[in-house]
């Protein structure tokens, strides 16, 4: 399989891009998935028209409006239903995609169940979300050599009610070589700098909860390390940006790009803890680009080559996020 991700050690080669999956087009069907928690019926149906309203054809697996009996914080029948949902949904030929509805909690209960010499048999294809899902990404990474889109999920306010995370979605399912320049006019340097890179990460604390697992990358050497995070006091997040460091997962990484820290504490004490944890590893570290937990947020591939520029508040993709069918 292509890639460097998984079972990699300290002094493992820097990453390499991934391979990437084919585009959309107009009248394809996706599945729609619930790894992590219960979705909204309401919401699921709001995001279900956006998509329709797109020529998609979603496709619900038939667990996801469930709630685990017993366990009222995850979805599905049982981590299995889920894992096999997952399995299927990507097995299923006559699918082009495969979207979460939301993150939560849940993906690490069902990760290892998932019939991953099944997907990996079935090939590529785009697979989206982001917070939670950071486990599958990792999974999908490692396991089959795919890059992945961290992007906003179906049932999820952010998707639901703004246009600019819709636009940034659909334009890199469908047009990628539209949208190679990630950022918004949020962005800025926070240590300056240039870095070329493949970009790799997601979620810090599910990062952090994944380190010591059966398959988890342990070198995110010559990456461009995404990372953003809710719901995080700032004493929480100082432990999981320090055990990120103490593990050696963030030695070599080429750069750093910053997204959406909500309900993490003020910004400024989290500005100064960044910096604090991040800024000593001398490379270059973009804040606020606009990605995770935040009322806009653009659509990140993940395994892709490009350049991170701090100056300009951007990430260049070298290629688009996917290929041509």
């Amino acid at each position: 399989m292509s890639g460097s991700a998984g079972r990699t050690g300290r002094g493992a080669a820097p990453l390499v891009p991934l391979t990437r999956p084919a585009r959309l087009r107009a009248g394809d069907r996706v599945a729609v998935v619930a790894p992590s928690g219960p979705v909204p019926a309401e919401r699921l149906d709001r995001g279900l028209d956006i998509l329709r309203g797109w020529d998609l054809d979603p496709v619900v697996r038939p667990h996801v409006r469930e709630v685990q009996p017993g366990f009222g914080y995850l979805a599905g029948a049982s981590d299995a239903a889920r894992a096999r949902e997952f399995t299927e949904a990507w097995c299923d030929p006559s699918t082009a995609a495969v979207l979460c509805a939301r993150g939560g909690y849940g993906a690490q209960r069902m990760v290892d169940l998932v019939d991953w010499a099944a997907v990996r048999a079935a090939g590529p294809k785009p697979f989206v979300g982001y917070s939670d899902v950071t486990v599958l990404h990792e999974a999908v990474a490692a396991r089959c050599g795919w890059s992945t889109l961290h992007g906003p999920m179906v049932a999820t306010e952010a998707f639901l009610k703004n246009a600019g995370t819709q636009d940034s979605l659909r334009a890199t399912l469908f047009e990628p070589e539209g949208v190679r320049t990630l950022g918004l006019g949020t962005a800025r340097a926070l240590v300056p700098g240039r870095a070329r890179g493949v970009t790799t990460g997601g979620c810090a604390s599910l990062l952090a909860a994944d380190l010591g697992t059966p398959w988890a990358r342990t070198s995110a050497a010559g990456g461009l390390l995404l990372l953003e995070d809710v719901g995080e006091e700032p004493y929480r997040l100082d432990r999981i940006l320090t055990q990120l460091l103490r593990s050696g997962l963030l030695n070599g990484v080429a750069g750093i790009a910053l997204g959406s820290w909500v309900e993490c504490g003020p910004y400024e004490e989290v500005r100064a803890l960044l910096l604090d944890r991040l800024g000593g590893l001398g490379v270059p570290v973009v804040e606020e680009l606009g990605f995770g937990h935040c009322a806009e947020a653009v659509t990140v591939p993940l395994g892709v080559a490009g350049v991170l520029d701090a100056a300009l508040g951007v990430v260049v993709l070298d290629e688009p996020a996917l290929v041509e069918r």
